[in-house]
């Protein structure tokens, strides 16, 4: 899931400046789960911003705000809410913040931060695990991803920082490669650890990404 947490409201009330009457947007899949954009922070979003003088014309939780055709639709399904706004302020992850600037000509603003895809550990606790690197690694390192785990995003073992198995970056946390020889040992498969990892392929990681699937 896409990680985000809310701006500070003052920034949020800056690129809202020139907005007297402002329509909400949340998303109810990441957003929700993070507590940054869903029903219940949409109708403090609406409290905030009336106590500041910003008139809400209304508000839509859409299922996926990145997706396209759903928020133009749940847009489209809104009427005059909409239209009568003078900008839409928008509380899901940046995907979902351009599917709604395109979907409408409306001012947008981003009312979240976005962070990282992220793995949930426990309710309210995320953990990067993934840096859509586009060239995956896994098969080597049973299952435990260094480019992102690792600080320094090592292919080939630990740094000679490691100490007794902690990362000199970050001593509160295991060594990545620490963790990965232990998971293979355990497992009984450390001898892949010999063979020596080729450097990352960027060209593998192309901006803007695409996929078309085939129908």
């Amino acid at each position: 899931m896409i990680v985000s947490k809310q701006k500070p409201f003052l920034d949020i009330l800056t690129a809202l400046e020139t907005a007297s009457r402002v329509f909400l947007i949340g998303c109810a899949k990441c957003a929700t789960v993070c507590k940054s954009g869903g029903e219940e922070q949409l109708w403090q979003m609406q409290e905030e911003l009336t106590a500041a003088g910003k008139d809400v014309t209304g508000s839509v939780v859409i299922d996926e705000a990145c997706h396209m055709l759903r928020v133009q639709r749940d847009l489209r399904a809104k009427g005059e809410m909409v239209t009568s706004a003078d900008a839409l302020l928008v509380l899901a992850c940046g995907a979902g913040v351009q599917s709604v600037s395109a979907g409408s000509d409306k001012s947008t603003v981003a009312g979240l931060d976005t962070l990282f895809l992220g793995n949930i550990r426990r309710f309210g606790q995320f953990e990067q695990r993934c840096s859509l690197c586009g060239e995956c690694r896994l098969n080597e390192t049973a299952g435990i991803c260094p480019v992102t785990l690792c600080p320094k995003g090592l292919l080939n073992g630990p740094c000679g920082g490691m100490d007794e198995g902690r990362c000199e970056v970050n001593t509160d946390a295991e060594c990545a490669w620490y963790q990965i020889y232990s998971r293979l040992r355990d497992r009984g498969e450390a001898a892949p650890l010999v063979t020596t990892n080729p450097p990352r392929d960027f060209a593998k990681h192309l901006k803007p990404g695409s996929l078309k699937l085939e129908k």
